[in-house]
């Protein structure tokens, strides 16, 4: 017997009920809210859907029904491959994912890149689908932001900027974590710095960084961690007037540039004072190729307490990461949100390493 040539016709909630004359509410409640039903309704329901190839209920559709998409959308500074590449976010993820997941919400990365236009910020921010917004540690000046905020959606901030309006925040108090760092720094003797630090402003530069640059520093953890260096410089009575080489991408490689570059040009320099553990360990790697002995004739340190920092021994600070991003996302799904703005700072541990020792010899 010839098959007929009609196409099987594809199940529908309607139809679905129709054909178990029942409600579409049953049908749908089989999915969404079973406990509404009893064992034995929900599975002669899900057994006729499952027979006539019915997926269920569609979720675009239920979203714009509830007006609910159930997702928290993450707007990042960088594009989506740093993300799995920067210990420091990874970590965060990590912690923003728990809280996600146990709430069983999804997690929507949106990559805010540096260079983005107000107009590509709006269309991208605009288009996602989410019913909160994490913003991850963007400048002052972020079109991002602004788009965000113009969803007028729960939104928490991690990191900076700080003082947006209508917005949580989770953050470290970065001047004063990094004045305790370079209290130490001065206290075994040196006189003689250079500071590598992460990208300053949205536009790119890669060099040493001018006084005019320095001024108008829009990325406020940088900000405030050069600021927590000259805090520790002025109280040592050493000059707060320290060579500072800036780099634009936060990696090993870019770490190990600037080293060369901050040496070659304070050659005198007894002490790297890195923005982040991921530049200190690149700087580490150019003493290696260079046979600089650490830290007998140079000293280096670090910031965040990253795993890759602990194994080097790397004299750095260390902040909590993971629990930063699970508060993140206690906050914003609103298991003790109360409607009410939130600022939430959480402490930092100084780790001793072996890379901070005294200034060599003359």
């Amino acid at each position: 017997m010839a098959r007929s040539k009609e196409p099987r016709r594809v199940a529908t909630l309607a139809s679905l009920a129709a054909e178990l004359n029942v409600s579409r509410t049953t049908v749908s409640n089989a999915y969404n809210r079973p406990d509404q039903l009893s064992p034995e309704m929900r599975e002669r329901v899900l057994h006729a859907a499952r027979a006539r190839g019915y997926p269920g209920p569609d979720p675009v559709a239920r979203s714009l029904r509830t007006r609910r998409a159930g997702a928290v959308g993450l707007v990042l500074t960088e594009a989506l491959s740093y993300s799995f590449s920067d210990p420091a976010a990874v970590r965060f993820l990590t912690g923003l994912a728990e809280e996600c997941e146990s709430a069983g919400r999804g997690l929507l990365l949106i990559p805010a890149g540096p260079a983005a236009t107000p107009e590509d910020a709006a269309a991208v921010v605009q288009q996602a689908g989410v019913d909160a917004f994490v913003v991850y540690s963007v400048s002052d000046d972020d079109p991002h932001l602004t788009a965000v905020r113009e969803r007028h959606l729960p939104t928490v901030v991690c990191d900076q900027p700080r003082d947006a309006a209508d917005t949580s925040l989770v953050g470290i108090d970065d001047r004063t974590a990094m004045r305790e760092l370079a209290d130490q720094v001065f206290a075994r003797g040196h006189r003689r710095i250079v500071v590598l630090c992460m990208r300053l402003r949205r536009d790119r530069h890669d060099g040493v960084v001018d006084a005019d640059r320095l001024s108008s520093i829009t990325f406020h953890v940088q900000r405030e961690r050069i600021a927590g260096v000259r805090d520790a410089a002025v109280a040592a009575g050493v000059s707060a007037e320290f060579t500072v080489v800036e780099r634009f991408e936060n990696t090993r490689p870019a770490g190990r540039a600037a080293a060369a570059e901050a040496l070659a040009a304070v050659p005198d320099a007894t002490a790297v004072i890195c923005t982040s553990d991921v530049l200190a360990l690149g700087a580490l790697d150019h003493c290696a190729a260079g046979s600089i002995s650490i830290p007998d004739e140079l000293s280096v340190t670090g910031f965040d307490g990253v795993d890759d920092a602990e194994r080097a021994g790397l004299t750095t600070v260390r902040q909590p990461v993971v629990e930063k991003g699970r508060l993140v996302g206690e906050i914003v799904l609103g298991v003790s949100h109360s409607g009410v703005d939130r600022t939430e700072h959480l402490p930092t541990t100084l780790v001793p390493g072996r890379t901070l020792g005294p200034p060599r010899a003359s």
